[in-house]
């Protein structure tokens, strides 16, 4: 009796369960009833406003702006008028054919957009048409838009999610829009949002005709986070006026913060052409202008040979190692000579100390400075291992590990190189002798010469460079970015260094850049370059003391360093400290200067002609 008992009772108890799930999903879970009206019903996305953009002052880069799509569900589709659509759309067949088989590849139940930005005259049209067209539909977007023509690179595009960026980013659906570049792509989860979605009736004509449950199962989209970057967008600007003509990158940072005041890459395109239906074929030009790649970021992804400015490292690292003073002299005829190892010098000769050195930009100085540096520890390999250390300290040769979207980590080399390099290891100071004046296998970044340049400006540390200073006005508190990194040289080495630095404007190389009302410190470069002219390099620092702006110029093919390079620092902390340019023959050269005819006798060397030469 009491097994019958049992049993009945297990059976009631399943069958309430049961009954409860059944209620459950009937009545309560809107998941299955929302299926089951799926063909009166259309569930649409809404896209969250994309956050805001601006530069340091509060000035805005970028905005949003209303765009439309039309969107196709495949198992929703009927047979229909190919022709009118392609009239309607100004496409082909072709084009509707494959955009619905890219649809059915995503999902034949879920949106994805099958012809995308539409201007309101377009979309006001295609309205009056849409019924014949089940399966289709518009749907409201924002898109970016860029108030000011400039700093492209630095606040970057967005684009559509493809199917594999969908399969690694599940958060993302087909027709959705990611940052592709720059800031955009840097804080894409600040700037997103949340997509919300509204559920439609439509009656048998593909109208929308109310509400679906009053909006029971609507959700409201969450804004994406405005964004501060450390831009100076005046400062931005005018690097790209002067470097109008020329192919090369500036890179401003704030030494005390380590924050990134202009990001100039040359040649820059109008981030505008990267908005709309004309998108995709603009960026289709950009992309292939294999010659002046305006997609490339030069200031994060080029490297060069760093050139005369790194003789600056090579003396605080002699001073650190006890090697050389301040009073260390030599005697320079002609260069460098040891045996039949010859490295030239244009520096006047004499004989001269550090501070001299710097502003005249002695080879021979800093070929012995640099071996005695090797030579001091009991091989080769040691003094080259410690030599790297020191330089790498510097931020040299290693990700800076900001937050911009991409970068290059240069090259130091170090005793294990030189040993695979050279196929033995009884190499001395003299078989990597290039190094001393920066050239040989060493390359940097141009952001990496700039922090390289705070460093200096702050005696022995810097900051993490970053493109953002604040999200929703908090500003950025990551101690990766607010707490110092120490250079192995201690802060006592640096004043002497820093002298000869100023004496660069004042009687060295770069005197006729001096402007009397600001204490200028640089040093000017002429990195070797096997491809064609030499390239023109230009680091500086100012005010001397509590520096404000730390600069690194690159001008590709530019010959030598007070030739452009330092012309264009010159100005730009001119105006950045000043808040104006007083010297208007000096800018005018240089906006107007061009390089396009080196670039074109270069093009004419490699190719033969210069039939599809396209100027900077």
């Amino acid at each position: 009796m009491r097994r019958d008992l049992l049993f009945y009772g297990i059976f009631g108890i399943l069958g309430l369960i049961f009954l409860g799930r059944l209620f459950s999903i009937q009545v309560l879970d809107p998941t299955y009833k929302l299926s089951a009206e799926n063909n009166a019903k259309r569930e649409v996305k809404i896209y969250p406003p994309r956050g805001y953009i601006y530069d340091r002052n509060g000035e805005l880069l970028v905005a949003n702006q209303v765009g439309y799509d039309v969107m196709v569900i495949p198992r929703q589709v009927e047979p229909f008028d190919t022709a009118l659509l392609c009239r309607l759309l100004d496409v082909d067949t072709t084009y509707v054919n494959d955009r619905i088989q890219r649809a059915i590849r995503y999902s034949r139940y879920q949106p994805s957009i099958f012809f995308g930005m539409m201007s309101d005259e377009r979309y006001a049209r295609i309205q009056e048409e849409l019924y014949k067209f089940p399966g289709f539909y518009t749907q409201k977007r924002l898109l970016r838009d860029y108030p000011i023509s400039g700093a492209a690179n630095v606040v970057g595009f967005i684009g559509e999610v493809n199917e594999r960026f969908i399969r690694e980013n599940p958060g993302y659906s087909m027709g959705d829009l990611t940052g592709k570049a720059g800031i955009d792509k840097s804080y894409e989860d600040v700037l997103r949002g949340k997509a919300g979605r509204r559920f439609l009736l439509v009656d048998n004509h593909n109208r929308e005709v109310g509400r679906f449950m009053n909006g029971m199962y609507d959700t409201v989209p969450v804004p994406g986070k405005d964004v501060t970057s450390t831009i100076d967008i005046d400062l931005q600007l005018l690097g790209e006026t002067l470097m109008a003509g020329k192919r090369g990158s500036v890179v401003a940072i704030e030494p005390s913060s380590g924050e990134i005041l202009a990001l100039v890459s040359a040649p820059t395109y109008d981030p505008n052409l990267l908005v709309g239906r004309k998108r995709s074929r603009n960026y289709t030009n950009l992309f292939h202008d294999s010659i002046n790649k305006p997609l490339y970021d030069r200031g994060l992804l080029a490297e060069y040979p760093p050139g005369s400015p790194f003789k600056v490292i090579q003396a605080l690292v002699g001073l650190q190692e006890g090697t050389l003073t301040e009073r260390t002299t030599y005697t320079c005829h002609g260069g460098f000579h040891y045996g039949r190892l010859h490295v030239g010098c244009h520096c006047g000769g004499g004989t001269m100390a550090l501070r001299k050195s710097i502003s005249k930009s002695c080879n021979n100085y800093y070929c012995n400075v640099f071996k005695r540096i090797i030579e001091n520890y009991p091989d080769a390999h040691q003094g080259m291992n410690a030599w790297n250390e020191h330089v790498r300290s510097f931020g040299l040769g290693q990700f800076l590990n900001n937050d911009l979207p991409t970068g290059k980590r240069g090259f130091v080399p170090n005793a294990d190189y030189y040993d695979r390099a050279f196929g033995y290891t009884g190499w001395k100071a003299v078989s990597t002798i290039s190094l001393s004046i920066g050239q040989g296998e060493m390359i940097v970044t141009p952001i990496q010469l700039a922090n390289m340049t705070a460093a200096i400006a702050n005696r022995g540390h810097y900051f993490t460079p970053h493109i953002v200073k604040a999200i929703e006005d908090e500003p950025i508190d990551d101690p990766h970015y607010t707490e110092p990194k120490y250079t192995t040289v201690d802060s006592v080495h640096f004043a002497t260094v820093i002298d000869g630095m100023f004496d660069v404007f004042e009687s060295g190389t770069a005197r006729a850049s001096r402007l009397s009302s600001i204490e200028m410190c640089g040093k000017t470069g002429t990195a070797e370059n096997p491809h064609g002219q030499d390239h023109s390099i230009f680091i500086a620092f100012a005010p001397r003391e509590n520096p404000q702006i730390a600069i690194a110029v690159i001008i590709e093919n530019g010959y030598w360093g007070s030739r452009w390079a330092a012309p264009i620092a010159s100005l730009m902390i001119e105006d950045y400290i000043n808040g104006e340019i007083t010297r208007e023959a000096l800018y005018n050269r240089m906006v107007e200067g061009s390089l396009e005819e080196e670039y074109r006798r270069q093009y004419i060397e490699i190719f033969g002609n210069d039939s599809l030469f396209v100027a900077p």
